[in-house]
Formats: structure tokens, sequence, C-alpha cells
């Protein structure tokens, strides 16, 4: 029973107090706050830091199952002093821009967007890819966060008094009432969308790391600026070119080959762009939760550890469903994100011709970057289950290159006049054979319409 100051007796209390032990162990260097705290600030205190993050809290529950704000926070904190793009740069971006019109005019039908060429600094790749991101992310997210509500105690009274520890189990002894579960609501729905904060911050670190390595807005394979948008980040193009002794204008230009004709295809092929977000939708709308996974990962949490459920969220605990709709959805995404690549290789292999001796290391250089991605791209790929890879790309590229040597490259580019004219995953497996059909069964007139 508690006393006032004079002796007499307190009223019950009217609400329930909530004490939070922070561990502090001086024996050990400081080790960095969860979600972007810096404990070495001393501009930063506990309170404040807890006060940011109710706000951060509260301000995630009111964006629904993926807090984006809190992701382009986290990103932009994490690029740090980005650097504004020089105007020498910007020169020399649209420098290879033009010259890589110019090659590609006669080696496609698809014309020249006719827009400038732009050069990005990180943060503002970040920013104009941003809402394609939000738009493939979202899905996961709910995914996810239905999961783990799923490992929270229900909010039923004999289910909650059972997972009690016996400590608390002592200082209730008549147990849960309902007036206290209607106090504790609130509570657990606070620490169910921990999970959906701690997966946006996930997220927001992951995309910053993609924003370090990405050398065009198509880097990855979909569509990510808006239409008519070709852009280059020259940071990142240079230290790509790091070590490679290459001459980095030659870089500079096989990026922009590769980019101008990756925005030809997209903007002048109108079923394409939908067709492949649509194709990323699907897949990651299959997208599921190792439950064995996700239940050893929480039998183990050490609550303790401030960063805890980030430790989950990165551990892979995402994976496509191994149901037929779901192959099916992995097998259209792999197959027309190869054709896509099939196409831009042979088409700036052939704007290249004999002009650029470092062509054959760039393009094996490219392939292995194609093959295991770079360390962001595999940790974004563990994040969110999804591995943006083209698998069959060989094949593809056999299809136009041999297509364009036998008919022309009005046959080759005249096959993305439907998509009913694409080869399958199951015709990739025969590319030359796919080639053979195709030539005798129509004419050119036929490729035309």
């Amino acid at each position: 029973p508690l006393t006032s100051h004079e002796g007499g007796a307190l009223a019950p209390p009217s609400c329930i107090y909530v004490t939070v032990y922070y561990r502090c162990d001086m024996t050990q260097p400081p080790s960095p706050f969860p979600f972007g705290f810096g404990a070495g600030d001393s501009n930063n205190n506990l309170g404040a830091m807890f006060t940011q993050f109710g706000q951060m809290l509260q301000q995630a529950q009111s964006e629904g199952p993926l807090p984006w704000s809190t992701v382009m926070q986290v990103a932009r904190t994490g690029l740090g002093g980005d650097a504004v793009v020089s105007d020498a740069e910007q020169r020399s971006v649209g420098a290879a821009m033009e010259l890589a019109d110019t090659w590609l005019d006669p080696v496609t039908t698809f014309p020249a967007t006719g827009t400038p060429g732009q050069a990005w600094s990180r943060t503002e790749w970040l920013v104009n890819t941003a809402p394609v991101w939000q738009l493939i992310v979202t899905p996961i997210a709910v995914t996810m966060n239905d999961r783990m509500a799923s490992m929270m105690p229900g909010f039923d009274l004999e289910g909650l008094q059972e997972q009690l520890p016996e400590e608390i189990k002592n200082l209730i002894p008549g147990g849960i009432t309902p007036e206290m579960m209607a106090m504790l609501a609130p509570m657990m729905n606070m620490v169910s969308q921990l999970g959906a904060t701690a997966f946006a911050y996930q997220l927001g670190q992951a995309l910053s790391a993609l924003a370090k390595e990405v050398v065009c807005s198509t880097d990855v394979g979909i569509p990510l600026a808006p239409a008519g948008t070709r852009a280059l980040l020259p940071r990142n193009i240079a230290e790509f070119a790091d070590g490679l002794g290459l001459d980095p204008r030659d870089i500079m230009l096989f990026f922009a080959l590769r980019e101008s004709a990756h925005q030809r295809l997209f903007d002048h092929v109108a079923w394409l762009r939908p067709r492949l977000i649509s194709a990323v939708e699907e897949y990651a709308k299959y997208m599921d939760v190792n439950m064995n996974m996700l239940g050893e990962q929480f039998s183990g949490i050490d609550m303790s550890n401030p960063e805890a459920l980030q430790e989950i969220m990165s551990s892979g605990v995402l994976e496509p469903e191994d149901t037929p709709e779901q192959r099916t959805a992995i097998a259209r995404l792999e197959t027309l994100l190869a054709l896509i690549e099939g196409w831009v290789d042979d088409t700036v292999t052939e704007a290249v011709g004999d002009r650029l001796a470092s062509l054959p290391q760039l393009r094996e250089t490219m392939g292995r970057r194609r093959a295991t991605g770079g360390p962001a791209e595999r940790t974004f790929s563990t994040l969110v289950g999804m591995q943006l890879r083209p698998r069959s790309f060989r094949e593809a590229h056999t299809v136009f290159a041999a297509l364009r040597s036998k008919a022309g490259m009005e046959a080759r580019d005249a096959l993305w006049a439907h998509p009913d004219l694409l080869p399958t995953a199951e015709d990739l497996e025969d590319p030359l054979g796919f080639v053979a059909a195709s030539t005798t069964s129509f004419d050119m007139g036929d490729f035309e319409n």
C-alpha cells in the first residue's frame, strides 16, 4: 500500500508505470544505439533518445506497415556528406550521353528519347528512385508485419496470462483483469510496431548502401527512375573504375550506352515498364517468412540487446514461397530481366563495334557483377528475399544476336512489339531453335506488324 507524506493511504494508482532499464557496461567501449542514434554524441542524452524514438514509433504507426519516412531518414543519414555533382561531372555525363546516342542511332530502330542525360549524386538517386522502391517493398513489409504479429502474445486474457514470467504473475495473484488488458493493448500494439520500425531501418540502410554502388538508374535491371530519365552517378562510376586500369572516359561512355539503350527500350515499348514492375510486385507478393527460422531467432533473442530486432530482420528470414504461383512469378521476372539485359548487351556491342578496345573487359566485368551482385545488392537481397538476377542472360543474348545476324536489327527489335512474340523460359532452353522457328514462321512484314 502506498502512503502520502502525511502518512495517510493513497488511492490506488490510476495508471500503469513502465520502467525502462538501460544497462551500461563501463568496461566495454560504447556500442551504437539501435536505429541510428549515436552513443558518443555529447548532444544526445538518454531522454532525448527515447523522445525521438517515441516520435518515430508514433509516426510509424500513422504510416502503416512500412514507415517510409523512417526508411528515407535512415538512408539519407547513411549517405553522410554526399558530394554535390560538379559542373565538370555534369558536362562529362552530358557529352557521354550525346556520343552514346550517336553510336546507338544506326544499330536500333528505337529512337533517342530526346531528353538530356543527368548526372546524379547518391542522394538524388535515392530520392528519384524512392517511389518505385516503396511500391515494390510495401507488400514484403506487410508480410513481415503479419508474421511478426503472429509471434507476439495474443490479446486474450488466458493466453497472455500463461506467457507472463513467474515474477510478474506473483505481483498480480488475481491475474490480468479486463481493465488491465485494455491498458496493456496499446503497449502490445507498440511492441508489434517495433518490428515494422526495425524493418524500415534495415531497409533504409540497405538502400543507402545501394546508392553507393549503383552506376546508373537502370543498374539493378528495373526502371527505377521516372519515364524518359537517363542518369549516371559519376562518383560511383569513378569508384567502379578504380583498379581496372582502363580509361575513365571509356567506362563513362560504356555506362552511358547501357543507360541510353535501356531507356530507349523502356520508353518505346509501351507495355514493358508496367509489365516489369507488375512482375516484381507479383514476386514480392508471394514472399513469405521462414517461420522455423523466425521461431529460432525469437527463441534465442536477447531482449537486453537493443539491436536484437534489427538482427532478426537482416538474418534472411524472408524467402520465396515454394508454391506453383511463386515459381511462376520468379520465372516470369527472371525471363523478362534476362531478355532486357540480352537486348541491351547486343545493341551496345553493335554500337561500339571496334571503337573501344576495352569493351571485352568491360563486358566481362559486368558479367561477373550481373552474376553475383555487389555487397550492397546482396545485403538488400537478404533483407527482402528478392534476387533480381537475369539468370538466362546468355541464352537471351543468343536469341537477339542470332536474330539480328539472320534477319537484321528490325527483326530483333520487332520481338518487343508484343509480349507474345518474345521467347518464354522454355524457349530460352533452346535459343537457336527459337530463332529458327521465328524466322521460318514469320516474314519481315509479320515482325513489323
